[in-house]
């Protein structure tokens, strides 16, 4: 059932934008390119140039948030996280702040903002690592602390850097930017953020098990055999890439990896087994329905994407804490 409201939620959103387009005409389009009857140029354009890619980003995107989000969850035991926790987000803010403000990068043409979000994002991950494990190793409290304060540090530099550049047109751009947006998918930016979402959600559904112990406590996994601290350094790596290129090509978008897998658990119980397929369908769908709002809302002006996340996330959330029945991690 997710998976088909999650394809329907694709393919109706296509009709959604400056121009509205019946669903009909949207699956003519989609037909004709699979051999079907041509369709005009013009609706062509719009569904299968414009529209398309920017639909698959937002399912890619919203997956992967939504799966980052439980496995980060489960990592620190912390109902609270998200997996913009880890810095790796500020990290990625930083390095797209000097491309806007400085122009680093700019022979790269339309991947320079990608590129140097993914730069900023990769040192960021090294940096809350390296420190993590000279202080003792990768620790629940230890990795919040850590990327916490890096995150604030991290900030801190990216405000500077457009505070320095004294351009209202480059600080709007990193504005738009940090709040996440979607306006920039085209079909040659679909496929490093899809291999990489793909195979790294494979990697961590194929040890659903450890990720069970893990989040009944480090103490009960040991005793089951799991490799507490390798799990741990691997479970980060896989976060820092995640995250680091959903926010390379989309920014950095609230409450999706927050809210999406509470509601997951709520649905489906707690074992990974189910929570993460079922995240990354619903993280998408929801995603793109957030997206279908933030182009339509105010037409032709685009909202970014954490704007509506946070409206609609926000009270989903306090609806989550004043259920009695939910519970996480053993505590209610």
């Amino acid at each position: 059932m997710l998976a088909l409201f999650t394809l329907v939620s694709a393919i109706c959103a296509l009709g959604f934008g400056a121009e509205m387009l019946p669903v009909s005409t949207v699956v003519d389009v989609i037909h004709s390119r699979f051999g079907g009857p041509a369709v005009t140029r013009s609706e062509l354009a719009i569904v299968w140039g414009i529209r398309a890619p920017r639909v698959l980003m937002g399912l890619i995107v919203g997956a992967g948030l939504a799966v980052a989000g439980a496995v980060v969850q489960t990592l620190v035991r912390n109902a609270l996280a998200d997996p913009h926790l880890l810095g790796v987000s500020s990290g990625a803010s930083v390095g797209a702040t000097a491309v806007i403000t400085t122009g680093f990068l700019a022979s790269f043409g339309i991947w320079s903002l990608s590129l140097g979000a993914m730069i900023g994002a990769l040192a960021a991950a090294a940096l809350v690592f390296s420190i993590a494990v000279m202080q003792g190793g990768i620790t629940p409290l230890r990795l919040v602390l850590t990327g916490t304060v890096m995150a604030s540090a991290l900030s801190a530099i990216a405000s500077f850097l457009v505070l320095r550049d004294n351009d209202s047109q480059a600080a709007q751009s990193v504005l738009f930017w940090l709040l996440g947006s979607l306006a920039g998918a085209s079909w040659d930016k679909l496929w490093l953020p899809a291999v990489v979402i793909v195979l790294l959600t494979c990697a961590v559904a194929a040890i659903h098990g450890w990720l069970d112990a893990l989040a009944a406590g480090p103490d009960v996994a040991a005793s089951s055999g799991v490799p507490v601290r390798a799990l741990r350094n691997f479970l980060f790596v896989v976060l820092a890439a995640m995250v680091g290129t959903m926010v390379a090509v989309s920014g950095a978008i609230a409450f999706v990896g927050l809210v999406i897998p509470h509601i997951t658990r709520m649905l489906v119980g707690a074992r990974h087994r189910w929570v993460l397929p079922a995240a990354a369908l619903i993280g998408a769908a929801f995603l793109v329905w957030v997206d279908v709002v933030a182009r339509t809302a105010l037409r032709p002006t685009e909202i970014p994407l954490s704007v509506v996340t946070g409206v609609i996330g926000a009270p989903l959330f306090l609806f989550i804490l004043g259920r009695r029945r939910y519970m996480f991690g053993g505590s209610a």
